[in-house]
């Protein structure tokens, strides 16, 4: 190996260590990724940034728009809550309308806000028809998988695998390039779901009270404050914050004001109820021993109040509050809502919680103030949603004369990318222009809705296939597996291809990985003189069949936490999936594209 072979080695080494371990956001590692391939002089300062002017990340970009706004007109939410009308009647009918519809809807948008937009609806339905929640969830987000691997759009591991293949001179996928295997694979997984995968998902057997799934009840203190002395208007104000806790509500004279601000003026005789971690009520507690200006009751009775609710947020997958602490995010101000306690992949935490950092998929318990509720509502339906709310049944606003707006630029966008009349680029800049034009969306809104996240990490990646072409490191790896393989034929090879990024893509990011099979698959090809369009192909549908781990892709992660999955439950339900589709891989891609 020469030293840039070296360098590019270690650098995929300590990015694969810093995804696996999320020891910092994966925009980060995307530039910690740029920025030592620069300086270490493997590839230039224009080599470095030209990911972000690719036009696979660029299109990514704008189908992130078009996705916001179609999520926008309500349109989602609306056939949402009436699939739910179904579920209720008959299980196995709306198991099967929901994997088709959100396969369908996927193909075209991008499957992170889908299945955002379904989760509540699945767990509402679960709850009013007596049905499973963990029967339904993983489903859902297999579905949108199945559906992602059917377009060039699907999914954005599609379009870089597209964006690779122009970078070296080939030609980019078309849009329905991929659906022949993709729509078996989709027909086999939905078969498979519903008849094998199905009797592999768990029972839920978690308590249905929030309090007892969060176990929040001893962390909830109800005080009554006596009679005024000279100095209890310093002793008011003085506890609260030195001790850390919170007022989730104020009952006076009947009345009760739920989620009060900071400057509301307490009174005697008022009656609060506290919430804090064990070590905030015990420093009240003990600060109250020598004092007669509180009555404590203890209970959980006080947990339901008239003017509050407890509702759960799960934090979507491209929401602006991940990586900040809930202190940063102020949730008290911001949202009117007092957080109880925070379920993560690790388990459910109740202490220290505002120094709790926010992940995609982390589920919130908040007490929050029932007008405030609707505004909650808002802001998950929004271009730049935060989170989705689980516990909460809302009506959606449909408006139809945006979503005309909305189908007609998409279907304008496939249609002129699929007969060749415009780039997919070019098309979906103009159907965003016309959006804006059409009032349909803001230009503020058209940067909220891009997930930047996926976006460094695209620019990233594609600076690393770079790397491992200016250092000839696609070259070793594609020498490596010609001499492994190449007795076996040239099937072997695409299979061991597939294999080998959909293992990796289950340990880290799903663009990473194919961003760093994809310039082996064309040089693979090269080196055997072979097309390398099926070799492009397995690796860009191994990168989105991702089901044996919750973090080997986006949805995954959203429904591991919403659903209360064990780590081993997907590895359970998904790792025959996962040989189901190498198998269809393995004979459809070459036997489909002239191999």
């Amino acid at each position: 190996m020469n030293p840039d072979s070296i360098i590019t080695l270690v650098v995929i080494l300590l990015a694969v260590i810093l995804f696996v371990t999320e020891l910092l956001s994966i925009d980060l590692v995307a530039l910690f990724i740029i920025a030592a391939l620069v300086v270490s002089g493997v590839i230039s300062p224009a080599e470095g940034v030209s990911g972000f002017g690719n036009t696979a990340t660029l299109t990514v970009a704008f189908m992130f728009v078009l996705s916001a706004a179609m999520l926008k007109t309500g349109a989602l939410q609306f056939v949402a809550h009436h699939l739910g009308n179904i579920f209720e009647k008959n299980f196995r009918r709306g198991m099967i309308l929901m994997m088709i519809l959100i396969a369908v809807i996927s193909a075209f948008i991008n499957n992170t806000p889908v299945v955002a937009v379904f989760i509540p609806v699945i767990i509402q339905v679960a709850k009013s028809s007596g049905c499973d929640p963990k029967k339904m969830l993983i489903p859902l987000s297999f579905a949108s998988i199945f559906g992602g691997a059917c377009t060039l759009v699907g999914t954005s591991t599609n379009m870089l695998v597209s964006g690779i293949a122009e970078q070296e001179g080939l030609s980019a996928i078309s849009m329905f390039e991929m659906a022949p295997v993709g729509i078996v694979s989709l027909v086999v997984g939905i078969l498979y779901m519903l008849f094998i995968g199905n009797r592999l998902l768990p029972s839920d057997e978690s308590p249905e009270n929030l309090n007892e799934q969060f176990n929040v009840k001893q962390f909830l203190t109800e005080i009554q404050l006596v009679e005024k002395t000279a100095d209890q208007d310093e002793v008011y104000s003085s506890v609260l914050s030195e001790t850390g806790v919170d007022i989730i509500n104020v009952h006076r004279d009947n009345k009760s004001y739920a989620v009060p601000q900071e400057d509301f003026e307490l009174k005697a005789g008022d009656i609060l109820k506290l919430r804090g971690d064990s070590d905030q009520i015990q420093a009240f507690k003990e600060w109250e021993k020598d004092k007669e200006f509180f009555t404590i009751k203890m209970g959980d009775k006080m947990s339901d109040t008239s003017d509050s609710k407890l509702v759960e947020l799960i934090i979507v997958a491209n929401s602006p509050l991940i990586g900040k602490t809930i202190k940063e995010v102020d949730f008290k101000q911001r949202y009117r809502s007092i957080p109880l306690g925070v379920r993560q992949r690790k388990g459910v935490l109740n202490e220290n919680l505002l120094n709790v950092k926010l992940k995609a998929g982390d589920i919130i318990l908040a007490e929050t103030k029932n007008a405030y509720v609707q505004r909650l509502h808002d802001q998950e339906t929004g271009t730049n949603a935060h989170f989705a709310l689980l516990s909460e049944k809302n009506i959606p606003k449909f408006n139809r004369k945006q979503f005309i707006i909305v189908l007609t630029t998409m279907t304008g966008v496939i249609l002129t990318a699929s007969i060749g009349i415009l780039h997919i680029l070019t098309a979906a800049i103009i159907a965003v222009s016309l959006l804006v034009v059409f009032n349909v969306i803001k230009m503020k809104e058209v940067y909220q809705s891009i997930d930047w996240q996926v976006i460094f990490l695209l620019a990233g990646s594609l600076s690393l296939g770079v790397a491992m072409g200016n250092s000839g490191l696609d070259e070793q790896f594609a020498n490596s597996v010609i001499n492994n393989l190449q007795e076996w034929g040239p099937i072997a090879i695409i299979s061991g291809l597939y294999l080998s990024t959909s293992i990796l893509t289950s340990i880290i990011s799903n663009n990473a990985a194919v961003a760093l099979f994809a310039p082996i698959a064309i040089v693979t090809a090269q080196g055997l003189s072979l097309d390398a369009t099926p070799f492009i192909i397995a690796v860009a549908f191994a990168g989105s069949a991702s089901f044996i781990t919750p973090i080997g892709y986006q949805t995954n992660t959203m429904v591991y936490s919403a659903g209360k999955y064990k780590f081993s439950d997907f590895l359970r339900v998904g790792t025959l999936l996962n040989i189901l589709f190498w198998i269809i891989a393995t004979f459809m891609i070459p036997w489909m594209y002239g191999l």
